[in-house]
């Protein structure tokens, strides 16, 4: 890869990524098992909850899709991301709190028991697509006791308790893109700073004794060209 361009995909291997998508597949299905028709006979409390969702997860695979040629598109959309889990995380909050229940404290076993579950790393393979799914079906199960919880009260208080994961993973992760683009800059500057390096670069002269082209080099006499074949041919110049 040019030194221009940022590195981008490798989505699958981001805890943040891998929690969202749990959280949007847990919100499906809570949806589904908890909210009644008759409740939502609209559809718009349940649409805005898994849209809320979905768009946590695919947020993040566009932004690391998009970092190839913007470090800004990539920071505002993984803003959008942790900004979309919140709002799903306020959905769960009031869904507990119409129904006259508060959510976990930080104390109770289950909160803490979430909350020290760790989640593997996602190696890359040939098979990606299968591997990844069979993967990341395996982290959901280390939930499975709290998400197929037949008690909706259950469900929404571990699904916030995950939001709560991926938004803090998504936050250290914004702060870690917003260093990097301070240290390295956009593609646009990238861009300036080669064009600009590539115009103060002399034009390389050929070598005198084989004709390649030289390359700049320097020793303790100071700059001279030398041969691009060294050590075959020895030709030199000075600048």
């Amino acid at each position: 890869m040019s030194g221009i361009y940022h590195q981008s995909g490798g989505y699958r291997k981001l805890h943040s990524f891998s929690f969202a998508t749990i959280i949007h597949l847990g919100c499906i299905d809570f949806c589904k098992r908890f909210i009644h028709w008759k409740e939502d006979s609209l559809g718009k409390a349940v649409g805005q909850m898994v849209g809320a969702s979905r768009s946590g997860k695919q947020n993040i695979i566009e932004g690391s899709e998009r970092a190839r040629t913007s470090a800004e598109t990539e920071i505002k959309l993984t803003d959008v991301a942790k900004g979309s889990l919140s709002e799903l995380q306020g959905d769960f909050e009031d869904y507990l709190v119409s129904r006259g229940v508060v959510p976990w404290s930080v104390q109770d076993p289950s909160h803490t028991a979430i909350m020290a579950l760790r989640l593997d790393t996602f190696e890359y393979t040939d098979d990606l697509l299968h591997d990844y799914w069979t993967f990341l079906l395996l982290q959901k199960a280390k939930f499975s006791q709290w998400l197929d919880n037949e008690d909706p009260i259950v469900v929404a208080n571990a699904l916030i308790v995950l939001i709560q994961r991926a938004t803090g993973l998504l936050g250290r992760q914004l702060k870690e893109l917003e260093r990097a683009f301070l240290e390295r800059g956009g593609v646009r500057e990238q861009m300036t700073k080669a064009r600009q390096e590539a115009r103060a670069e002399p034009e390389s002269p050929a070598c005198p004794q084989c004709e390649a082209p030289m390359r700049k080099r320097n020793s303790a006499r100071g700059d001279f060209w030398g041969c691009s074949t060294y050590p075959a041919c020895k030709g030199t110049r000075q600048v």
